[in-house]
């Protein structure tokens, strides 16, 4: 069904770039709109940009490859002396902006500190100075004799990241969510409690738009545990609860949205509770469609999406690994049921991709309803390898050639994090501290 093929330099950018230190264990995946730039974050609050080379006329397979454009550290660890808080720097988030010029703009975020970054090219440098000698040392203005017109002359090609805004001071919860308006010019924010509404040109002040937190801490009974704006209307936006629910807000009802305009809930069944309906139950990510029609979310054992206009129900849920209901105790004890799975989209809003454990990535076709598991490993990165579809057999199912028990799966490798190139059947896994593209060279679209 999913005819996927390795790009060439997967094999040699996890081999050389990836296996380095635990800091380097990646947290985010992002494409940037055009899917000609990705960016990674790591534990070590570094951001890797990737940018895919032109197609060339004597490599026809070399067109989607990634390579590295530019490295940076984009966050510290700090440490809170007033709450006596070690603030780590990991990022959480990276959100590209809409390019507007030659330059490229993104967002950065720990749990705490929001960075905007510039991120630019630089061909030529200037030469012929009047007031400076070549070396960039000021001169002694009594031995300028003449003036000179200073000239631009070739370089090689530089890549220069600066940080243009650092929004500070705003959150007192960890940052889980940041998003990008379709304005352009705001964008939020949102911790376990609060959402904030942020200019990209003013630092020093933002607007909550959302805060649940109650009077009495005791009292609290739900977390926020992501948010992201529509993709074409600015005013609205919707955010996802550890209960399980989705909330739609429109900021031209209220300056605080403390009040949703729909609320997204799935009757509980039940005969189906147990002491792992709640955890299993919180949503660890939402995103809209492309057409801002639909919502995806992801809870520990399943993916749904939501119609806007269907509040009572998920219009569509896939298992993603429903086999894992029989080991939910054992999960729990090692702290497995707490990962945050997040989810994505493919350009045209047919096909689903999440991740799961043992190097595991599931996608769903929305339109015939078919599904695949594949697996993201070294053995598979060979150049132009076609991935197999895996299969996980249930404790005391029939097993099949090439299955894998339930009982064998390794919990410590696990794909949280994925991206899907915005046009293109393009992915990006991130396995651990190992980063996967993969690419359909054989068809145009899913099928």
């Amino acid at each position: 069904m999913f005819c996927l093929k390795m790009t060439k330099h997967v094999k040699i950018w996890a081999s050389i770039y990836l296996f380095v230190t635990r800091p380097d264990i990646i947290s985010t995946v992002e494409f940037n709109h055009t899917g000609e730039l990705l960016a990674t974050g790591d534990k070590g609050g570094r951001v890797v940009i990737f940018q895919r080379e032109p197609e060339s006329k004597t490599e026809p397979f070399s067109q989607g490859e990634y390579n590295v454009y530019s490295t940076f550290q984009s966050h510290e660890p700090e440490f809170d002396y007033l709450k006596s808080l070690e603030i780590e720097e990991k990022i959480n988030k990276i959100r590209w902006l809409p390019q507007q010029n030659a330059a490229h703009f993104l967002l950065s975020t720990n749990d705490k500190t929001i960075k905007l970054w510039k991120v630019s090219e630089r061909d030529k440098r200037p030469e012929g100075y009047n007031l400076k000698d070549e070396e960039g040392r000021i001169k002694d203005i009594s031995t300028v004799t003449s003036l000179q017109v200073p000239v631009l002359k070739p370089m090689d090609l530089m890549v220069e990241v600066s940080p243009r805004r650092v929004f500070a001071n705003a959150h007192t919860y960890h940052v889980n969510s940041i998003s990008v308006n379709s304005d352009y010019e705001t964008y939020m924010s949102a911790d376990d409690l609060r959402i904030n509404l942020w200019h990209l040109d003013i630092t020093d002040r933002s607007f909550n738009i959302v805060d649940i937190k109650p009077a009495n801490m005791e009292d609290l009974t739900e977390v926020i545990t992501a948010a992201e704006f529509h993709p074409h209307h600015c005013n609205l936006f919707v955010y996802s609860s550890s209960k399980g629910t989705l909330r739609l807000c429109d900021m031209r009802e209220a300056a605080l949205c403390d009040k949703h305009s729909k609320l997204f809930e799935e009757p509980e069944d039940p005969s189906a509770r147990s002491f792992f309906s709640e955890i299993i139950s919180s949503v660890s990510d939402v995103k809209f469609s492309h057409s801002g029609r639909y919502l995806l979310t992801r809870d520990y054992l399943t993916a749904k999406v939501w119609d806007l206009n269907m509040e009572s129900k998920p219009l569509e849920t896939y298992q993603v690994h429903d086999y894992l209901r029989s080991k939910l105790c054992s999960l729990y004890e090692n702290d497995c049921i707490f990962d945050k799975f997040e989810c994505a989209w493919n350009g045209s809003d047919s096909v689903i991709m999440t991740g799961a454990y043992n190097n595991f990535f599931r996608m769903f076709d929305r339109n015939t309803k078919r599904d695949v598991t594949l697996e993201a490993s070294r053995e598979s990165s060979k150049p132009r390898a076609v991935l197999k579809p895996r299969r996980v057999c249930a404790a005391g199912g029939k097993r099949r050639k090439d299955d894998i028990s339930v009982d064998s799966l390794d919990f410590t490798k696990k794909i949280l994090h994925t991206a899907w190139h915005p046009n293109e059947n393009i992915i990006a896994i991130a396995a651990t501290n190992n980063l996967y593209i993969f690419q359909d060279k054989l068809n145009s679209e899913m099928h």
